[in-house]
C-alpha cells in the first residue's frame, strides 16, 4: 500500500501520481493502483455509511493515470484547476487524467467530498484565466439573477469556507433560508428554479422526481457549482448583502 507522505511532490519518477486529502499527500507509483472510500487505500471517512468500501480507483494504463468509479450508486466529479474541465463519472466508468492538477468532488449523504490530484507529466496545459466579476452570473444558457446566485453560494458556503480539501456538510434548505434572511417557502421556490434552469442546461441529477430526494439534489448543485467555479471563496461576502425585493 503506498505510503502517505507530508513531503514535496517530487516523489521521484515522472509518472508518480499525487493524492491530497485533508493536507495528507499519498505519492503512487504506476506499478500500483489506489483506491479511495470509506475502507480504500485513503479512507476518507470510515464512519460514513453512505459512502461506498470503495468508490473511487486510480491506476496507470495505456500512458495515463486513469479514474474509474468502481461504485455502484454515487458519481464522481471531476474538475480542472481552473474551471477548464468539469465532467461527472458515473458508476462503472472512467476518466483519464490530463491535467497537471484536478480535483474529485462527490457526495454521499449529507457530506460532500474533495480529493486533489496532482499528474507530474501532464497531457494539456491549463490556461489561466482572470475571474469573472461578481453580480449577475452567465454559464452557457444559465443565467442567474442575483438573488439566485446567493442561493447557489449559501449552499455552497461550508465548502467554500474549508481551507484545502477534504469533508463539508451540505446545509439543509432551512439553514440557507435562515442565513439568506428568507422565509423556506421564497427559498424552495428559488431553489426550483435554479435547478430547473441547469436542468434545462444539461446538468444532470438536479430535476425532482420519484425516488430523487431534497438532499441528493442540493449536493448534486453544490458539486456542479464547486466544480465548475461557478462560486468561489471571493464571492462569500455576498452572503451577508440584503437584496430589496427579494422575497
Amino acid at each position: 500500500m503506498p505510503v502517505p507522505i507530508r513531503s514535496s511532490r517530487g516523489g521521484g519518477t515522472e509518472e508518480h501520481l499525487v493524492v491530497e486529502f485533508c493536507g495528507e499527500e499519498h505519492v503512487i507509483p504506476p506499478s500500483e493502483s489506489f483506491t479511495i472510500g470509506r475502507d480504500g487505500d485513503l479512507s476518507v471517512d470510515p464512519d460514513n455509511s453512505y459512502l461506498h468500501r470503495r468508490l473511487i480507483e486510480l491506476g496507470w494504463d495505456a500512458g495515463f493515470w486513469w479514474i474509474t468509479n468502481v461504485g455502484s450508486r454515487l458519481s464522481v466529479t471531476v474538475s480542472g484547476e481552473v474551471g477548464s474541465l468539469q465532467s461527472v463519472i458515473g458508476p462503472g466508468a472512467r476518466l483519464p487524467v490530463v491535467l497537471p492538477e484536478c480535483s474529485m468532488l462527490f457526495t454521499a449523504g449529507p457530506t460532500t467530498y474533495e480529493v486533489n490530484l496532482a499528474a507530474q507529466v501532464p497531457v494539456f496545459d491549463a490556461v489561466h484565466q482572470e475571474s469573472s466579476e461578481l453580480g449577475e452570473v452567465t454559464l452557457g444558457a444559465v443565467v442567474l439573477t442575483d438573488s439566485q446566485f446567493r442561493l447557489v453560494l449559501g449552499l455552497c458556503e461550508n465548502v467554500l469556507r474549508r481551507i484545502g480539501s477534504g469533508p463539508a456538510d451540505v446545509p439543509t434548505n432551512v439553514a440557507v433560508a435562515k442565513r439568506l434572511g428568507w422565509s423556506i417557502t421564497t427559498f424552495n421556490r428559488k431553489l426550483d428554479n435554479v435547478c430547473d434552469k441547469f436542468d434545462r442546461a444539461g446538468v444532470k441529477g438536479l430535476r425532482g422526481g420519484p425516488g430523487r430526494n431534497a438532499v441528493g439534489r442540493r449536493a448534486r448543485l453544490v458539486e456542479y457549482a464547486v466544480a465548475a467555479r461557478i462560486v468561489r471563496p471571493e464571492h462569500l461576502p455576498l452572503l451577508d448583502q440584503r437584496i430589496v425585493g427579494e422575497e
